[in-house]
């Protein structure tokens, strides 16, 4: 039997999507940010065989200058299972974090926040865990319905509001936004827009670059060892 076919029969799903359940009610749905947001950060998190590979950008909010990366990698000790991303994701991200030299004032999390069938995805898990705001946005839709209304695209689940469907640039497909923690809806569609040049917002596009090059220069690490063994 395999690592992760043993760590799915010790798995309880039940209760981690109790866990998830427990932490919605959690989350602070109202803003607590900095009168002035001066520094804002993106996460992401890539996978080499069995490492996770956590990676974050912390850029000025008003430039989106580049002011500090940290990268960190570890072991995952689960495989991807739907909806319960953040188990596995946030060992990797976590580390990466606490490297940092600089304390960002709100965090963009390439995942789900509040748009989870749980209502506590990653981006909210994560933010939960720092008592940091933060926003998830997602480049796909896990859950809920498009509703179009007073020119803007809310994503609506069981007659809940849970995100927003934003597009960042036109001509592109929207971005799925959600609370993670410590932000309204309004100010997380808000600070996205402000951040994206591209489609992905600027803060989760250098994050992934960099998790992207580090996957790399693991990858070829990893060829180099076992070519000699």
């Amino acid at each position: 039997m395999t690592h992760n076919r043993r760590l799915m029969s010790s798995f309880s799903f039940q209760k981690a999507h109790q866990i998830q359940q427990c932490l919605s009610k959690k989350i602070i749905r109202e803003n607590r940010l900095p009168s002035k947001i001066r520094t804002i950060a993106g996460v992401d998190v890539s996978y080499v065989g069995d490492l996770g590979v956590g990676s974050i950008t912390v850029l000025d909010y008003d430039s989106l200058a580049l002011l500090e990366t940290q990268m960190a990698s570890c072991k995952v000790k689960m495989p991807y299972i739907p909806t319960l991303l953040s188990f596995r994701e946030l060992p990797p991200a976590m580390a990466a974090i606490k490297k940092l030299t600089l304390q960002p004032d709100v965090f963009l999390v390439d995942a789900q926040g509040l748009a989870h069938p749980y209502r506590c995805g990653f981006a909210s898990h994560r933010g939960l865990a720092l008592g940091k705001p933060t926003i998830g946005a997602a480049k796909s839709r896990l859950i809920g319905q498009p509703v179009e209304g007073d020119g803007e695209t809310l994503l609506v689940d069981k007659d809940e509001v849970i995100g927003a469907v934003v597009t960042t640039k036109q001509g592109t497909n929207p971005v799925h936004l959600s609370i993670g923690h410590m932000v309204t809806l309004e100010t997380a569609v808000t600070i996205v827009l402000h951040c994206s040049k591209t489609r992905i917002p600027v803060p989760l596009r250098l994050a992934h670059n960099l998790a992207s090059k580090d996957r790399i220069r693991l990858e070829q690490e990893s060829k180099v060892n076992n070519s000699e063994k």
